[in-house]
C-alpha cells in the first residue's frame, strides 16, 4: 500500500533533516514526502549548501507565502499532490519515537476506520505541567472511537490531531476532505463529519511522536483564542457539545497530581496558567461581538484575518 506524508513548513531548522532521515528509515515504506513550505527565503536558507535534493530523492517541496497559508487550506493542497490512498498529516516539529511510527499507526487503518492518530510524547525539555498534560490527553491504551462515545466521551469522541495522523483517501474524498479555510481545528472538524457520516476514529497509543511545548500563559492565551474561534466558526461540530468540562476534569487531575507528587508549590502557576487559557478559549468563543483591533492583538494568527 503506497503512503504519502505532507508536512506544513514555516521556518524550519536543522531538525527537519533529522525528521526526513527517520521517516525514510520506517518499516514500512514512505511512497512520498510532500513539503507545503511557507516563505521560500527560509527554506533556501536552510539547505544551502546541502545536498538537499540529492539526499532526499523522494521529496517534493511546494512554496506559498504566509497571506496564503491556511490550517486547512494548505493541507487540503498537500492532500491534493498526493496519489496514494493513505496519507499521514505530520507537523515539523513531532518527531517519530521509532521506526515504526508509519506500521503502528495504519494498523488499525481499514474497516469502518477513516483516520488514526499518534500518541503524543514530552521531550526532554518538557516541564513537569506538560508532561502531565501528554499523559492526560494521550494515555497508554490504544482505543476506537464512534458516535456511541458521544454520551461518554463528550468532544474527545471528535478529537484528532494532525501533528501526526493518517488518512485513508478514499474515504477523505467522499467527505469532501479538509475544510478550505480554518483557524485552527480542521483535524477535529474533519474527524467529527467522519463520526456523524457513520465512520470511526482511531487512536494508536504505540504510534508514538515527540511533540510537546513549554508555552507562556500569553502563548496559551492566543492559542486557546483561536481554539475558541474555531469552536464558534463551526457550531455544526461544537455547538452541542461542551469542552469546559473536559477541561475541568483536567484541572482536577492535574491539582491531585501535583499533591500527590509534593509538587503543591507548582499549583497557583498551573491555576494562573489555567485563567489564561480560559479566558482566551472564552473572548475566541464571542470573537464577534468584540473590535477588531482587539481581535488581531489576542489571535496567534494574524494573517488569517486579513485573507
Amino acid at each position: 500500500m503506497d503512503i504519502d506524508v505532507i508536512i506544513p513548513l514555516y521556518k524550519p531548522g536543522k531538525e527537519l533533516f533529522t525528521l526526513l532521515d527517520i521517516l525514510e528509515r520506517q518499516t514500512v515504506p514512505i511512497r512520498r514526502i510532500i513539503l507545503m513550505n511557507t516563505e521560500k527565503p527560509y527554506f533556501d536558507r536552510l539547505i544551502a549548501g546541502t545536498d538537499f535534493n540529492n539526499r532526499y530523492q523522494n521529496v517534493r517541496v511546494y512554496h506559498l507565502t504566509k497571506q496564503e497559508f491556511d490550517h486547512g487550506g494548505t493541507r487540503r493542497e498537500g492532500v491534493c499532490r498526493s496519489e496514494a490512498p493513505v496519507f499521514l498529516m505530520m507537523t515539523q516539529d513531532a518527531m517519530p519515537k521509532d521506526t515504526r511510527l508509519v506500521e503502528k499507526l495504519t494498523a488499525n487503518l481499514k474497516g469502518d476506520v477513516a483516520v488514526a492518530y499518534a500518541r503524543q510524547l514530552a521531550g526532554r525539555e518538557s516541564s513537569v505541567l506538560e508532561r502531565f498534560s501528554r499523559r492526560f490527553n494521550y494515555p497508554t491504551k490504544t482505543c476506537i472511537k464512534s458516535a456511541e462515545d458521544l454520551p461518554r466521551l463528550g468532544i474527545k469522541t471528535y478529537f484528532c490531531s494532525n501533528v501526526c495522523a493518517a488518512y485513508r483517501r478514499d474515504i477523505y474524498d467522499s467527505l469532501g476532505g479538509f475544510v478550505d479555510r480554518a483557524i485552527f481545528n480542521e483535524d477535529m472538524i474533519y474527524a467529527a463529519s467522519a463520526i456523524r457520516a457513520g465512520y470511526r476514529i482511531a487512536y494508536e497509543a504505540e504510534a508514538g511522536v515527540i511533540h510537546a511545548h513549554n508555552y507562556t500563559c500569553m502563548q496559551q492565551f492566543h492559542r486557546n483564542f483561536d481554539l475558541g474561534v474555531s469552536q464558534a466558526e463551526h457550531p455544526e461540530v461544537f455547538g452541542s457539545i461542551r469542552s469546559e468540562s473536559e477541561g475541568m476534569r483536567m484541572v482536577k487531575s492535574a491539582t491531585a497530581f501535583l499533591r500527590s507528587h509534593r509538587m503543591a508549590e507548582k499549583i497557583p502557576y498551573f491555576y494562573l496558567q489555567c485563567f489564561f487559557k480560559y479566558a482566551g478559549y472564552l473572548l475566541g468563543k464571542h470573537y464577534r461581538k468584540l473590535p477588531r483591533r482587539f481581535v488581531l492583538a489576542c489571535t496567534a494568527s494574524p494573517d488569517y484575518w486579513t485573507k
